[in-house]
């Protein structure tokens, strides 16, 4: 059983070989997914106009439904032939789409994949009321599955993407922060929910622990390398393929590895100017191409893009305990989409 490796990105149809990989693993499971669309819709409905109106302008802005795709994938990698899946699909993207609503509340975000943000159209009471109706509904769709199994994953995750939103408070605009704490930061906020979403998709094919642990593994991986791309993102990418304004995180002084790395790296005066606009968030115009420059200099974007690959080969890694299949090459595949999606 051979693991493919996972080449650096360079050419500039990288992008273009991602969206094909991901477009590949849709098209594996392109009646679950229209199935699980169905039910987030149908589940989204309440008496309260302003819930669905609110959850469908999220829907309406995009996204690429990566988590619960992912759910339903595991499911059939591990040769699931029921419909267990579909339901937890829907409701790992609830968990997501609410914890979207609060972040850009928190962050105070006026874009969300390049459109007015759910709060800055409705105001920030309805988003956070209307993320707290959709947590109800995924724990709802939890409960109906009847597996206790599923439910701790899946509330463990919840309680997990919290306490990674906290921390990241915590360690807001402090440039003491480890790189250890940053990692601790994304595990929780980004990575736990991929993780909880390819596990649950063993656990209804009721695999072994082995096969469990696997597809763990490479959720785990796979948050984690998605959010450092992210991360990235917010210093290199133009606007339209960021979904939000370049800069976001510099203006609100988040602590992220490209700060950390060029930080470090930095000179004595170098370091006053992350002080400066990073923790006592005193920032002039000029200061963001200032940063950039930074990070450019010392190499902040490529070593945050480097261990984004780390952890991708951890991901792709993972599977091979899975006999060779279309929907195993899809799944490394899609690794590429994560990694690709800032060239």
């Amino acid at each position: 059983m051979t693991v493919e490796t996972l080449p650096e990105a360079s050419a500039s149809n990288s992008s273009k070989r991602g969206e094909d990989a991901l477009a590949t693993l849709t098209a594996l499971v392109q009646a679950d997914i229209e199935t699980c669309n169905r039910l987030i819709i149908e589940r989204m409905q309440s008496p309260v106009a302003l819930i669905p109106q609110l959850a469908a302008h999220l829907i309406a802005a995009g996204g690429k439904r990566l988590r619960p795709l992912l759910t339903l994938a595991a499911a059939r990698l591990c040769g699931y032939e029921g419909d267990r899946h579909m339901g937890l699909a829907a409701c790992v993207e609830f968990i997501h789409t609410a914890t979207l609503l609060h972040d850009d509340v928190v962050d105070e975000s006026d874009l969300r994949r390049g459109q007015a943000s759910a709060n800055a159209v409705f105001g920030n009471k309805a988003s956070v009321l209307v993320g707290d109706f959709l947590f109800a509904r995924a724990f709802q769709l939890m409960v109906a599955d009847g597996s206790l199994k599923v439910l701790d994953i899946l509330c463990g995750a919840s309680a997990t993407i919290a306490e990674g939103e906290v921390l990241q408070l915590t360690i807001q605009n402090d440039l003491s922060t480890s790189e250890a704490q940053y990692l601790e930061v994304i595990e929780g906020k980004t990575a736990a929910l991929f993780a909880a979403a390819t596990r649950v998709g063993a656990v209804v094919a009721d695999q072994p622990e082995a096969r469990e642990k696997a597809l763990e593994t490479y959720g785990h991986a796979l948050g984690v390398a998605f959010q450092l791309v992210d991360d990235a993102l917010d210093y290199s990418a133009q606007q339209a393929k960021l979904g939000k304004t370049v800069g976001d995180d510099f203006r609100e002084g988040k602590i992220t590895l490209p700060v950390l790395v060029a930080h470090a790296r930095g000179s004595e005066e170098e370091k006053a100017f992350w002080r400066r606009t990073i923790e006592e968030r005193e920032q002039a115009e000029g200061d963001l191409e200032q940063a950039l420059a930074l990070m450019h200099k010392h190499g902040a974007l490529e070593e945050t893009a480097a261990r984004a690959r780390f952890y991708a080969q951890q991901a792709v890694d993972a599977l091979a305990i899975f006999p060779d299949s279309e929907m195993k090459k899809a799944m490394s595949d899609v690794v590429r989409f994560v990694v690709e999606r800032a060239h």
